[in-house]
């Protein structure tokens, strides 16, 4: 691990913030653009953060080497004025073959952005611990235990891109675009006490008393962020 930060650590990275943290949570546990800063092993101030979200879009793709999009509350499909242009810089940031990396609305808004489909799941919500089939570069699977919080799930891949992970629930979980894309459903990115704040405060509204009940009880479960993270900082730095 030490290796490949030295590996990134001339890499120009550009987060795109497509949503914040839950109320109340920002002070204690950060905001999204700085939970995938610190998933990356980049500090605050090594990263550029674009609050997307508030219309703010880099000038010049040419000027980051890797594009972060964050995690959101908001929808792939939802009339915001901002989504549209996003989707815009992903297809330039891919046709440009700068690195692109995608954590829930951004593994989401990736795949809507290069042809693939997105769609609220008739499953309901998926939150707390959950497993999935994980596929590595060299083919090998694994089954690991990560953080999840989204109703919406990709339900059809664009061409060429490679399922690497998937689950019961999930069955695009996980996305390889070749060397320079690399996009996942659920949040490595997210504490275990973020996750506990983040059910208590959905409790009774986007999710049941029961969910946020189970979603609590399955975060005495280990997860395997740390192998995600290894993923992606070594697709950075090669």
């Amino acid at each position: 691990m030490d290796l490949m930060k030295q590996d990134i650590a001339s890499l120009r990275v550009a987060v795109l913030q497509t949503g914040r943290s839950a109320d109340g949570t920002a002070v204690e546990h950060g905001d999204y653009d700085e939970m995938c800063k610190a998933l990356i092993l980049r500090e605050p101030s090594e990263a550029t953060t674009f609050a997307v979200l508030d219309g703010e879009f880099p000038s010049n793709v040419d000027a980051y080497d890797v594009y972060l999009v964050t995690g959101s509350a908001h929808g792939v499909y939802e009339d915001f004025d901002w989504i549209a242009p996003l989707e815009s810089l992903i297809r330039e940031i891919y046709e440009r073959q700068k690195k692109l990396i995608g954590i829930c609305f951004g593994h989401q808004i990736i795949a809507q952005a290069l042809g693939g489909r997105v769609e609220k799941s008739d499953r309901g919500f998926g939150v707390g611990v959950m497993e999935y089939q994980l596929t590595d570069k060299s083919g090998g699977q694994r089954n690991v235990a990560l953080y999840a919080w989204h109703q919406d799930q990709v339900v059809a891949a664009p061409r060429g891109a490679e399922v690497i992970a998937r689950s019961d629930f999930c069955e695009i979980a996980g996305l390889r675009y070749g060397d320079h894309g690399l996009t996942f459903q659920p949040h490595p990115e997210f504490t275990k006490d973020y996750m506990e704040a983040l059910a208590n405060i959905r409790r009774g509204g986007t999710i049941t008393d029961e969910m946020s009940d189970e979603a609590i009880a399955s975060l005495k479960q280990k997860v395997d962020a740390d192998l995600i993270q290894d993923m992606l900082v070594e697709f950075m730095s090669h």
